[in-house]
C-alpha cells in the first residue's frame, strides 16, 4: 500500500470533522486540563527541535524536558515520558517525523517547542510555518485530545551567535512574525502559551551562564529556567485538589 503523506493524512483527517465543527473554528475552545485522579499514569510527549533533545546541557537529565517531567512526577507520581526532540528539527521536521508517533501514543500532555531552524534557515515563510503548526495543534487537541503547551521562541539576537550581526534586524524581525503565529494557533486551539520571549530579552544578558559555550544553546542554568517557565504553563492545566 503507498504511504500518504503525512501533511495530506492530517488534513483529511481534519476534513473529516470540519462539518459539524465549522462553526467553532473562531471560538476559542474551553482549556482542557489534566486528570484530576493523581494516580493517573500521565503520558508527556515531548516534540522539537535541538532544545527538547537538549543540546549544551551536560547530559540528558539537565535538559528542560527532564527536568519538567520530575515536576510533573511531584503531581503525578506515575507519569510517563517520551521525548521525540530531534537537533535540527523545523515545524515540517515535526509534522513529517515526529507527529504520527505522538498521536498514536495518545499523550495526555505534549510539549511543543520550534521554530529557531524555520527562522535561522531562511528557508521557510512564516506562512507554511503556520499552516504546518496549524495541522499539529488541531490534531493535537481535536483528535489525540491532549493538553498541549508550547513556548514562543526566546528572542535570538541577545545570544551572542547573532548579538550585533548584519542580520540581527532581519533575525529579530521573523522572530517576531513568528510568535505571532504561535501565539494566533496556540489560542485558536486551547494550547497554553508560555512566554520565553520577554524573559530571554531581560535576562540572557543578565545572566550569560544562562546559555551554554556555543553562545546559543541553554547551558544546564538555561535549561532549569526554561523548565520553571514550561511549569507554569502546565500547572495552569492541573486541576486543583
Amino acid at each position: 500500500m503507498r504511504a500518504v503523506p503525512v501533511r495530506a493524512l492530517a488534513a483529511a483527517i481534519l476534513l473529516l470533522g470540519a462539518a459539524p465543527l465549522a462553526y467553532t473554528l473562531f471560538l476559542r475552545p474551553a482549556p482542557r486540563r489534566l486528570p484530576h485522579n493523581r494516580a493517573h499514569p500521565v503520558l508527556y510527549v515531548a516534540l522539537g527541535d535541538s532544545t527538547v533533545a537538549g543540546v549544551g546541557a551536560s547530559g540528558p537529565a539537565q535538559n528542560y524536558v527532564s527536568r519538567l517531567y520530575e515536576r510533573l512526577r511531584s503531581a503525578y507520581p506515575e507519569a510517563r515520558l517520551v521525548n521525540l526532540g530531534v537537533s535540527g528539527a523545523t515545524a515540517a521536521g515535526v509534522l513529517a517525523a515526529q507527529f504520527r508517533e505522538a498521536v498514536a501514543l495518545s499523550p495526555d500532555l505534549v510539549t511543543l517547542s520550534i521554530g529557531p531552524n524555520d527562522i535561522t534557515s531562511g528557508r521557510t515563510n512564516v506562512k507554511q510555518y503556520e499552516q504546518d503548526l496549524e495541522i499539529i495543534l488541531q490534531v493535537l487537541t481535536r483528535e489525540a485530545r491532549a493538553v498541549v503547551v508550547l513556548n514562543l521562541i526566546p528572542d535570538l539576537t541577545v545570544t551572542p551567535r547573532f548579538r550585533g550581526t548584519a542580520t540581527t534586524a532581519w533575525l529579530k524581525e521573523r522572530v517576531l512574525a513568528f510568535n505571532q503565529a504561535l501565539s494566533r494557533q496556540g489560542r485558536r486551539y486551547g494550547a497554553e502559551v508560555v512566554d520565553l520571549y520577554e524573559p530571554s530579552q531581560r535576562e540572557i544578558p543578565e545572566h550569560p551562564e544562562f546559555l551554554a559555550g556555543d553562545g546559543y544553546h541553554p547551558s544546564d542554568q538555561g535549561y532549569a529556567r526554561w523548565a520553571e517557565l514550561m511549569w507554569q504553563g502546565v500547572q495552569a492545566r492541573i486541576p486543583q485538589r
